[in-house]
C-alpha cells in the first residue's frame, strides 16, 4: 500500500495502480521505453492493472515482463467498463493515469486520476476529470514513486 497525504486534499491509501494503455503505456501498439522498470518498480506497493481494448492485439505480449494484471474490454462503452473494473477494486485505493476519453470516468471514480498528454493528445474530458495532468507517463510514475511532487502539486 501506499500511503500518501496531501494537506487541504485527502489521505489516499492506494492499493491498485489502473493504467489504459494506447496513449498511455503505449504508442501505437508499442510499450513506450522505460516503462516496465517503473511499473516492476511500483509493484513493491501497489497492484498493477492494465485495462485496454487492444487496439493492435499486441498487448500480452509487450507487456509480458510486467508483473500486473490484463484485463481487455470489448469495443463499446469502454469508459463504463473501466469505470466498473476502478469500482470492483473499491475506487478509494485506486490511483488511475489516462489519455483518452474513454478514461474520463475511470479517472473521475478513482482516489487519484492522472491524465497524460503524449504523442496523442488528451480528450478535454479527461483532462478536467483528472485531478493531474502530466506530460508524459514517466513523470506520472514518477510521482508515485516521489510523492513529495504530488504533495506538491495537489496540497492547499
Amino acid at each position: 500500500m501506499l500511503t500518501i497525504d496531501i494537506p487541504g486534499f485527502k489521505q489516499l491509501q492506494l492499493k491498485h495502480l489502473v493504467l489504459d494503455y494506447n496513449g498511455t503505456l503505449a504508442c501505437d501498439g508499442s510499450l513506450l521505453p522505460d516503462v516496465t522498470a517503473v511499473l516492476n518498480k511500483l509493484t513493491e506497493a501497489l497492484t498493477i492493472h492494465v485495462i485496454t481494448a487492444d487496439t493492435f492485439g499486441s498487448v500480452a505480449q509487450e507487456i509480458a515482463s510486467i508483473s500486473c494484471n490484463l484485463n481487455v474490454i470489448p469495443p463499446h462503452n469502454q469508459d463504463q467498463a473501466k469505470e466498473e473494473y476502478v469500482n470492483h477494486l473499491n475506487p478509494y485505493h485506486v490511483v488511475a493515469i489516462g489519455n483518452g476519453r474513454n478514461d474520463c470516468l475511470m479517472l473521475q471514480q478513482a482516489a487519484l486520476g492522472i491524465a497524460v498528454m503524449q504523442q496523442e493528445g488528451a480528450a478535454a474530458k479527461t483532462l478536467q476529470a483528472a485531478d493531474l495532468v502530466s506530460y508524459d507517463i514517466l513523470a506520472a510514475l514518477n510521482l508515485l514513486l516521489k510523492p513529495n511532487r504530488l504533495i506538491a502539486t495537489l496540497r492547499n
